[in-house]
């Protein structure tokens, strides 16, 4: 592909605050950069060029967004396939395009397929229905997680099962929607990679963060991880086999539950810029969105090299009114622009830089 000049648009599926981040670092770079979002005002509307409010299914409006780009990328994984096909149908190039999108959202076609590329994971079985729930149940080994087999997202659409005799509540609390049935895991800790593959099948990686979840909801990603050196190149190894199989341009990241004995169960991927990786820009020569811009303007990959010490604590809910006098001489805040604070609502970020690398 001929890669995109400066003063080129780009054009992004969603307008939260993955993509304000992402229209932040495509400015720096030089481009225009247009928001697609059903949301009124949304968040990253306020540091773009232009906003389109309208549905995902608007096809008028779709194909006038993909006229006013020279490519589109997404900030989320929910983007409704259709959305994509019609802007790509309309002349403008999606990155990353509908396959990663359509794996990714169906939990059981994405576990399938991560198996399929030597990548396992925890056992799961399939549940359509209530009746499908207690043999699943014993297939896994009498304890799992219930998960809704699309969309959920911080912990929502689970349900933890222990008994047979929690089947049926757990089944409503769901939705009754079809499910996948995971087996518990005795994890000694949770990790991630951060990947990025260029348009011309360049990958590069991120040092893997150690991650803490609160309620279902990343709480804390601290680098380095302080697993062995072998463990961190395997998961990133298994990352950028991901990448490949799915021809994803852009940025992806794989989840791990890490074993008592090092072994890594994938636990699921997001096929853009990712949470965890929020630490990228303060404490990396290049930082995730930075590289995912320029995966979809075509440029090559800048140095994933990592010059810091560091960790990324979530402001959630009313802990994202932060005042700036609390902040560390370390500490670089970033909020995400969100009008009105909730519980279980992400608002923003600290990244605090622990000083110069030490592995």
């Amino acid at each position: 592909m001929t890669p995109l000049r400066p003063g080129a648009t780009i054009g992004i599926l969603g307008g939260g605050q993955l993509g304000r981040m992402l229209a932040s670092a495509g400015a720096q770079l030089g481009f225009d950069v247009l928001i697609y979002s059903p949301e009124e005002d949304p968040p990253a509307g306020r540091v773009a060029a232009g906003v389109w409010s309208a549905a995902w299914d608007d096809t008028e409006a779709l194909t006038e967004f993909a006229k006013a780009c020279d490519a589109v990328t997404l900030e989320f994984e929910n983007v409704p396939v259709r959305t994509v096909e019609a802007v790509e149908a309309a002349g403008a190039p999606v990155r990353p395009g509908a396959r990663s999108l359509t794996v990714s959202q169906d939990r059981y076609t994405e576990k399938t397929f991560l198996n399929a590329q030597d990548i396992p994971t925890a056992r799961f079985e399939p549940v359509d229905g209530p009746g499908d729930v207690i043999s699943a149940l014993k297939a896994v080994g009498g304890t799992g997680v219930l998960k809704t087999r699309r969309e959920g997202y911080d912990g929502k659409g689970q349900a933890w099962i222990r008994s047979p005799e929690e089947a049926e509540a757990a089944w409503r609390r769901i939705g009754e929607a079809p499910a996948i049935l995971e087996a518990a895991v005795g994890f000694q800790c949770e990790i991630s990679v951060i990947v990025a593959r260029s348009a011309n099948g360049e990958t590069a990686t991120w040092a893997p963060p150690r991650n803490t979840h609160k309620d279902g909801i990343l709480s804390l990603s601290q680098v380095p991880s302080g697993l062995p050196k072998a463990v961190e190149d395997e998961a990133r190894a298994k990352a950028q086999r991901l990448v490949q199989a799915l021809d994803h341009v852009g940025v992806l990241a794989l989840e791990y539950f890490v074993l008592p004995d090092g072994t890594l169960l994938a636990n699921e991927f997001a096929p853009r810029v990712h949470n965890s990786g929020h630490w990228t820009p303060e404490a990396c020569q290049t930082g995730q969105f930075e590289q995912h811009m320029r995966c979809v303007a075509g440029w090559p990959l800048g140095s994933t090299y990592r010059l810091f010490d560091a960790e990324m604590i979530n402001l959630i809910g009313e802990a994202g009114l932060v005042s700036p006098a609390s902040l560390g001489p370390y500490d670089t805040l970033t909020l995400y622009g969100k009008r009105e604070a909730r519980p279980g609502r992400k608002m923003g970020h600290i990244t605090r830089r622990l000083g110069p690398r030490k592995d």
